[in-house]
C-alpha cells in the first residue's frame, strides 16, 4: 500500500515525510518559502529575462512540484507587469506569436507525487491542534506556533500544471493508487477541493480534450464559475507563452544520459547524500556539467563540504546562496563561469573541503552503482583517509591557528 505522509509547514504550505528514508522532503519552516529562497530568488530571473525570452529548466526530484510551481508563479506575476508596462491588457491581446518559450523537465521516480502536485495546498492558515496525521517528534518539535505565510502560489498556476501533466502523462486518469489518495478523507485538508473537481470534470470529458471545448463547458457550468477567472487566466497565459512540461519517471542518471537538452537553470533538490548519494557524486555532477548552458546555474539547498568539493572536481565554479533578509547562507550555487558566482566560498569553506568532511561521493563511469554501494565506498574512503577531521579543523580554525 502506498504511504503518504503530508503535514502543514510553518508557511501554510504542505510538506511531506518519507518513512522509508526517515527524512522530510521540505523544510519545516516552509515548503514554498524554501523553493523561493533557495531556488527562485538566487537564480536572479529578473536579470535573465532582460535579455532572454527562452528558458530551459531541469527540476531534479520534482516531488510535488514546489520548485517548478514557484518558478511559474514568479514568472507569470512578472509577465503581467511587463504587459502593463506595454500599456496593454492581457485579456485583450490576440497574437499568433508567443512572448516566451518555457521548457521544464521534471525528473521524479514517484509518479504519485507528480500527479498530486497540482492539488497540494500552498498557503493555508492552520489549526495547530489538527496539523499532523502521524507521529513524528522531530517534525512536531520544529513546527512553530504561528503560521507565517510569506509567499502564495496562485490558483492559475495549479490549473496550468494540471493541464500540462494531463497532456504529457494522460495515464494519470488510470492511476488508481493516485486517485485513492486524492479521495481519502484523511488527506482532504491538504488538497484543493476545486482542483479535484476540475480534475474529475476533465476525466468525465474522456477524449473531448480541446481547448475551446473545455473553455465553453467550463464557463457554462455553474459550479466552476467562481474560479473561472483563474481558469481563463491560465488559458490566456498558455496562449501567449509556449510552455512545455516534460516528465521523466526514471533514475535521473538514466534520464540525463538520453537527454540532449542544454539547461539554463538546474534545480537539484534530491534527498541528502546520506539518503540518496547517487545524485551527489562527482560523476553525476560531470553529467550535469554537460547539460548546463555556459551562462547557466545549478542551485541546491546543500551546504555540504563534500557536495561543494564534488562540484569543484566536476569543473564548476562554486559559491554560496546568501539570504539577505535572514542574513544567512542557505545553499550552494554552481556555474561554469566565475562571474556568475556572486558569493564565493570563504577560507573556512575551502578549509572544510580539504578535511574528511570534503571527501566526495563517487559512482562508476557508467553511473550505475546503487546507493548502498556508493555509501559503503564513501565510508571506507573516509575511514582510510589521512586528511584532518572536520572537528579538528574547526577547532584549529576558531583558535586562529
Amino acid at each position: 500500500m502506498y504511504e503518504f505522509y503530508p503535514y502543514f509547514t510553518n508557511d501554510g504550505s504542505v510538506g511531506l515525510y518519507s518513512p522509508q528514508d526517515d527524512d522530510i522532503y521540505h523544510s519545516t519552516y516552509g515548503a514554498l518559502t524554501e523553493s523561493y529562497e533557495k531556488f527562485i530568488f538566487p537564480a536572479n530571473l529578473d536579470n535573465y529575462f532582460k535579455s532572454h525570452n527562452k528558458i530551459k529548466i531541469l527540476d531534479i526530484c520534482f516531488g510535488i512540484g514546489y520548485n517548478s510551481k514557484a518558478f511559474l508563479n514568479y514568472f507569470f506575476e512578472n509577465f503581467d507587469k511587463k504587459i502593463s508596462a506595454l500599456n496593454s491588457n492581457i485579456d485583450t491581446i490576440h497574437t499568433d506569436n508567443k512572448f516566451n518559450e518555457i521548457f521544464i523537465k521534471g525528473i521524479e521516480t514517484d509518479k504519485n507525487l507528480v500527479y498530486l502536485s497540482p492539488f497540494i495546498k500552498t498557503s493555508k492558515k492552520i489549526n495547530r491542534k489538527n496539523k499532523i496525521n502521524f507521529t513524528n517528534e522531530k517534525i512536531t518539535r520544529l513546527l512553530s506556533e504561528k503560521t507565517k505565510i510569506k509567499y502564495n502560489c496562485k490558483n492559475f498556476v495549479n490549473i496550468i500544471l494540471l493541464r500540462k501533466i494531463i497532456k504529457t502523462s494522460p495515464e494519470i486518469f488510470d492511476n488508481l493508487e493516485f486517485e485513492a489518495i486524492l479521495k481519502n478523507k484523511k488527506y482532504k485538508k491538504y488538497f484543493d477541493a476545486n482542483l479535484i473537481e476540475l480534475f474529475n470534470f476533465y476525466k468525465s470529458q474522456g477524449n473531448k480534450y480541446t481547448l475551446l471545448g473545455y473553455l465553453n463547458a467550463f464557463l457554462h457550468n455553474i459550479y466552476y464559475r467562481y474560479i473561472s477567472t483563474s481558469y481563463k487566466k491560465a488559458l490566456k497565459y498558455l496562449k501567449l507563452n509556449d510552455l512545455i512540461l516534460e516528465l521523466d519517471f526514471r533514475d535521473a542518471r538514466e534520464s540525463l544520459k538520453d537527454d540532449s537538452n542544454i539547461y539554463n537553470f538546474i534545480f537539484l533538490d534530491a534527498f541528502t547524500p546520506a539518503k540518496c548519494p547517487c545524485l551527489w557524486t562527482i560523476e553525476f555532477f560531470k553529467l550535469l556539467h554537460e547539460h548546463l548552458d555556459d551562462d547557466g546555474l545549478i542551485l541546491t539547498y546543500s551546504n555540504s563540504a563534500a557536495i561543494r568539493n564534488a562540484f569543484i572536481k566536476a569543473g564548476f565554479w562554486t559559491g554560496k546562496i546568501y539570504n539577505k533578509e535572514n542574513d544567512k547562507f542557505m545553499g550552494t550555487i554552481a556555474a561554469k563561469k566565475l562571474e556568475n558566482i556572486k558569493t564565493g566560498l570563504s577560507d573556512y569553506d575551502l578549509g572544510l573541503i580539504n578535511t574528511k568532511a570534503g571527501i566526495c561521493y563517487r559512482d562508476n563511469e557508467k553511473l550505475s552503482l546503487d546507493n548502498n554501494t556508493i555509501l559503503k565506498n564513501h565510508e571506507q574512503e573516509v575511514a582510510e583517509s589521512k586528511l584532518i577531521s572536520s572537528s579538528k579543523f574547526i577547532k584549529t580554525y576558531r583558535s586562529g591557528k
